[in-house]
């Protein structure tokens, strides 16, 4: 971005961003993904996404509950919720947000967002996404269940598996666009299948900006598949940083199945 220098995190940041948006809309044409369009392919629980996409014509639902807060989890209470909807091979909508947010001034629904996923196949098992969305003031902001103006991001993805024991999700991008200056973040999560089990783990860091504060967390997980369509997970994050949350969440995605030809 402009007026970022290119030698600080932030301006590492976005370069990364530039030279995946590139890829993603110039680079080899778009492969399908060989996993079962009814199969469920969560992005939760980490801060991260991978960068596949829901088959076309198809549906599935995210959510979860989180209890968080500065050294304790009882700061805030939310329910989140993305709706994730293949558009075509290399394209997915998202409507996410938080369907209802507990604070300590008051309770009620909060921000919500739509993002648009669009996904190249660089080989079997490599992959690069680009992930711009919008997040709109629904939440009282007076109450701290929302920013209170409206929000973008733009995140790179780079999804790959690791000599087939590990699967990796990098994320990198500016988010918080539209409050002033924005801030720089950067995930790394890593998962591990274990039959119809699965374990995840996550590092990720927010630098300072208009939006809030520096913070990142470490995260860590466990998810089952109790039938192809369904995976339940749970675990937590430790905060890093002054502004770092504790949390502990739940959540479940469901493929909701073909909802159009």
């Amino acid at each position: 971005m402009a007026g970022i220098p290119a030698t600080s995190p932030r301006g590492q940041i976005c370069s990364v961003t530039r030279l995946v948006a590139i890829a993603v809309l110039t680079g080899l044409p778009p492969r399908l993904a060989a996993q079962a369009p009814h199969a469920a392919n969560p992005e939760r629980p980490s801060v991260a996404t991978h960068a596949y996409t829901v088959a076309p014509g198809y549906a599935e639902l995210e959510q979860g509950v989180r209890a968080q807060g500065l050294g304790n989890f009882r700061d805030q209470t939310t329910w989140e919720f993305n709706l994730k909807i293949g558009v075509a091979p290399p394209v997915q909508l998202g409507l996410f947000g938080t369907g209802y947010n507990r604070t300590e001034q008051g309770n009620g629904v909060g921000d919500v967002g739509v993002a648009l996923k669009l996904r190249r196949d660089l080989s079997a098992t490599h992959s690069l996404a680009l992930v711009p969305a919008v997040t709109l003031p629904t939440g009282d902001q007076s109450l701290g269940l929302g920013a209170g103006r409206v929000l973008g991001s733009l995140l790179a993805v780079w999804s790959f598996e690791l000599g087939g024991l590990l699967h990796a999700d990098l994320n990198a991008g500016p988010v918080g666009i539209g409050a002033g200056r924005p801030q720089a973040l950067g995930t790394a999560s890593f998962t591990r299948g274990l039959g119809r089990w699965g374990v995840a783990a996550e590092v990720y860091g927010y630098t300072s900006g208009s939006a809030g504060a520096g913070q990142g967390g470490l995260l860590g997980a466990v998810t089952v598949r109790p039938a192809e369509w369904l995976v339940v997970d749970g675990g937590g994050v430790v905060g890093l940083g002054a502004a770092g949350r504790d949390q502990l969440f739940l959540g479940v995605t469901t493929n909701l199945g073909r909802i159009f030809k």
